[in-house]
This record gives C-alpha cells, sequence and structure tokens, in this order.
C-alpha cells in the first residue's frame, strides 16, 4: 500500500487566488498572492415614508363632524314653531316634525318637556349621501343645471313656513268657549289630557260659566281657603298644580281651567273622568 501524503494541500473555497509581480534585483518574481475575500454590511433599508392622511380624507371628516346634527331637549311652554325659529330651521315647524315625528307622535302640538328633538339630521344625511355619489367631473357637468334649478328649489322653503305664521296667530274669543280652546292649545303643549266637552260639563256644574264664582260657605272656605274661578279651584290646589305659562292668578279663566285639568290628570287621569266634586 503506497504511503499516505503528508502535505495535502486543502482545498480553499473562502480565499481567491492572485499573482503580485515583485522586483528583486531587476527580475520579475511572479508569486502567489492569497487574499480574503472582502465582507460588507448590507446597506440599511430606506425609513418607510410616513403615512399621511390624504387631504381630501381630512376635508371629508371635517365636514362630516360639521355636519352632525344638533339635538334639543324640549322645555316646559316651547312649541315646534319656537324652537324652528331659534335654530333657524329651513321649512318652519313642519320641516322639524316631519324630522322627529316618530319622537313626538301624531300630535305636532303636543310635545312632552325633556324629549330630544334632532334639528338638521335629514338634511345633514341627504348632504353627505349626495357628496359621497358625486364624482368630480358630474359634479362639473351638473353645475349649470344646479344653478338654473336653485331659483325654483329656494322659493319652495318661504312657501312653506306660511303655516306656521298662520299657527302663532291664532287668537282666542274672550268668552268661555275662547277660555277652554285656548287652555286645550296649553295642555297639549304640556301633556295635559283633556278634551273640549269634559271641560265644559265640569264648569256648568262648578261655577256655571262665571269665572270670578267662588264658594264662601263649603268646609275649605270653613279653613280659609275657599273654591274660586271656573273649575272652583282652591288656592294650595292651584299653586300646587299651576302650569307654567299661564296667569298665577287663580281667577284667570285659562290659568283656572289648566290648573284644575292638571290636578285631576294626577288623581282621576283625566278631567274627562270627573263626574262630580273632585
Amino acid at each position: 500500500m503506497p504511503a499516505q501524503g503528508k502535505h495535502r494541500r486543502p482545498k480553499s473555497t473562502s480565499l481567491g487566488r492572485g499573482l503580485a509581480a515583485v522586483t528583486t534585483g531587476g527580475a520579475v518574481l511572479a508569486l502567489p498572492v492569497i487574499g480574503a475575500t472582502s465582507a460588507f454590511a448590507a446597506p440599511a433599508p430606506a425609513a418607510a415614508p410616513q403615512a399621511v392622511a390624504p387631504t381630501a380624507v381630512v376635508a371629508q371628516a371635517n365636514s362630516a363632524a360639521k355636519a352632525a346634527p344638533a339635538k334639543h331637549s324640549v322645555a316646559a311652554g316651547e312649541t315646534l314653531s319656537k324652537i324652528a325659529r331659534e335654530h333657524s330651521v329651513s321649512g318652519g315647524w313642519k320641516k322639524l316634525y316631519e324630522g322627529n315625528r316618530k319622537i313626538v307622535g301624531s300630535n305636532p302640538d303636543l310635545i312632552h318637556p325633556g324629549i330630544k328633538l334632532v334639528i338638521g339630521a335629514k338634511s345633514a344625511a341627504s348632504s353627505d349621501d349626495k357628496a359621497s355619489k358625486a364624482s368630480p367631473s358630474a359634479e362639473r357637468g351638473a353645475s349649470a343645471d344646479r344653478a338654473d334649478r336653485s331659483e325654483r328649489i329656494d322659493a319652495a322653503p318661504v312657501a312653506k313656513a306660511a303655516p306656521a305664521a298662520e299657527k302663532e296667530a291664532v287668537t282666542y274669543t274672550n268668552d268661555l268657549d275662547g277660555w277652554i280652546k285656548e287652555s286645550l292649545a296649553v295642555m297639549a303643549e304640556q301633556g295635559i289630557p283633556g278634551t273640549y266637552e269634559g271641560i265644559h260639563r265640569n264648569i256648568m256644574r262648578e261655577s256655571s260659566g262665571n269665572p270670578a264664582a267662588i264658594n264662601n260657605w263649603d268646609s275649605n272656605a270653613v279653613k280659609g281657603t275657599p273654591s274660586k274661578g271656573l273649575l272652583q279651584v282652591i288656592d294650595p290646589t292651584f299653586q300646587a298644580y299651576h302650569v307654567p305659562g299661564t296667569s298665577t292668578d287663580s281667577y284667570d279663566p285659562v290659568a283656572n281651567i289648566t290648573a284644575a285639568c292638571n290636578y285631576a290628570a294626577g288623581r282621576y287621569g283625566s278631567i274627562d273622568n270627573v263626574f262630580g266634586a273632585y
């Protein structure tokens, strides 16, 4: 068996070979030069560009925030006409009622204190919907048509606002019929139940329609609190059930009727359920 070589040169995989020319006394010698391969650090990745919200998105968010509908908490004595005027609702009380029909109910004259009315919800929603669907080219193409139609559209709310003015101009006669009708209007705003027939029936029994009537001989009179007015209300009851917005004089026909009906609603459910002394 031949002897195994002792000077076997290992194969190089990571080093490159080259030649260098060396001058020695004029003689050029070619010597092998072994150079290590150079390692270079990988360049650092470029920083990712910071995300910037597009201007259009920011503008749209700001527009949506501004278009958010306002809310109004109904206070005692307020009407839809009054609230529509305070918030400059285009279309008046009818427009306000259309947008809050589910909250108010079927009778726009009857709004309960404490309910929350949404101001401008419908118009804001339709505006957002139109803005989202319209493209820039469509906007440019329709601009002339919009300008042409704006005069006709802008004139419409003025005509619709007329009924509100007529509603506020209602006057009542200074007699039993007028007092009962005015009382019913106040009661509707305050959520107090009662009908014309129920009020009239009890007035005729209690005072025969005389707003200055007073009872000076019954047990209440003996206690120093005689029954007064159309529905014969004693002062403590009148003060406890007085309806805001009416006179504080218990002889005042409208104030007397509304206070008595407010008391009857709390004790009997309605003045309509009263058929005798109460």
